[in-house]
């Protein structure tokens, strides 16, 4: 199964390293491909480095697609994610 959504960045400081490594984390042990695209660069989110190279600020709107067997309850997780800013409240006032 293949889906795409598009989320929106919602932490004050954009992805960075702590929300980067919870993507990561959910995508580490499983069979999905995982690409976050933003801007003209498209990258396999499952690699931390890549996810920070993206440079996505706060409201950045990131093009998610999963694509693999657990594709629907991985895009679920994820977006509750994002829409909880990773667990992390206002940095910045």
């Amino acid at each position: 199964m293949r889906l795409t959504k598009t989320l929106k960045v919602k932490n004050d400081l954009g992805l960075h390293i702590r929300p980067a490594a919870k993507i990561v984390k959910l995508f580490q042990n499983t069979k999905c491909e995982v690409s976050f695209s933003y801007k003209k660069e498209t990258i396999n989110a499952k690699s931390i480095m890549s996810i920070l190279m993206l440079a996505a600020k706060k409201n950045a709107k990131i093009l998610v697609t999963i694509d693999g067997p657990n594709a629907k309850e991985l895009m679920e997780k994820l977006t509750k994610k994002f829409e909880k800013r990773f667990g992390e409240e206002n940095v910045i006032s």
